[in-house]
């Protein structure tokens, strides 16, 4: 063969892999990379698996493209894609440290990850598993959860003292069992031992069912109350949503169809939208 066409095969070859390699994206998204020159320090999300995204792509597992805070997908105009429209500075900036399972206990060791990245922006939403952890009687005492989340936010006041904090209400879980538990396709998860201190025994009307009900209702009442409360000893660089999110009327359609328990895509838009109005942050 002519060296040339050797030459020109090559040339080709090459043009084809530079094809293929861009291909496949249906619409650009923010990406991980390499920052911006002078980006501030970006965004990071505390918590537990609801911040993951948990449960919001194709199986129960996190997915934190799918986050109301930090995600990147396209799916959800989360807060990190929100600001992203005023500030391309801040691609690359978004640090996910929540994590499934995550109770107050957590929020300190997250935090001080927060506090190494630089974080500028932080959002705080725990609580749910300090009441899910197991029955009535494993719920995270109430003076306990404050202090958790007291010792979270000292760190983050300690390392971060410019950085602008939005703590999250608690969603409130037992609109949620109000609108599953007629539904069979969610009794019959429900009943495998998710969030029993709720969900047990889900279509029940006994007397000790319906308390136990109404206790974890008025636990997170407590949690929501210390949250706020947390949140002005802080200082004027922390907002608390005034229960924007625990005030979310959730419906099945709004929850994923493997546990009916934590937010599907549309529901995680819906958190978006509402804390990013609690947190005042546009304009």
């Amino acid at each position: 063969m002519p060296r040339r066409w050797v030459a020109a095969l090559a040339c080709l070859v090459a043009l084809v892999a530079l094809a293929c390699e861009g291909g496949g994206e249906a619409a650009p998204r923010p990406t991980r990379g390499t920052p911006s020159p002078g980006a501030t320090g970006g965004i990071a999300a505390l918590g537990d698996s609801i911040s993951t995204g948990f449960g919001s792509c194709v199986v129960l597992a996190s997915c934190q493209r799918n986050s109301w805070s930090t995600g990147d997908g396209l799916r959800v105009d989360s807060i990190y894609r929100r600001l992203l429209d005023d500030d391309a500075a801040l691609r690359g900036r978004a640090h996910n440290h929540a994590r499934p399972g995550a109770r107050a206990a957590s929020l300190a060791g997250q935090a001080e990850a927060a506090v190494r990245d630089r974080a500028d922006l932080v959002t705080v939403l725990i609580g749910a598993n300090d009441v899910c952890r197991g029955g009535i009687e494993a719920m995270t005492p109430v003076t306990d959860f404050r202090k958790e989340v007291d010792r979270g936010l000292r760190v983050l006041r300690t390392g971060r003292p410019k950085a602008r904090v939005l703590v999250v209400s608690i969603p409130d879980l037992y609109r949620l069992w109000e609108v599953g538990h007629t539904d069979e396709r969610a009794v019959r998860v429900w009943r495998r031992g998710l969030c029993p201190a709720l969900l047990a025994n889900p279509t029940s009307d006994d007397p000790l069912d319906q308390a136990r009900r109404t206790n974890v209702r008025e636990r997170i009442d407590a949690y929501n109350k210390q949250l706020a409360a947390a949140c002005r000893a802080y200082g004027s660089r922390c907002r608390y949503d005034g229960g924007a999110v625990h005030r979310v009327r959730f419906t099945l359609d709004l929850v994923n169809p493997l546990d009916w328990f934590h937010p599907n895509a549309a529901g995680q838009d819906r958190l978006a939208a509402v804390t990013w109005r609690a947190w005042g942050l546009s304009g």
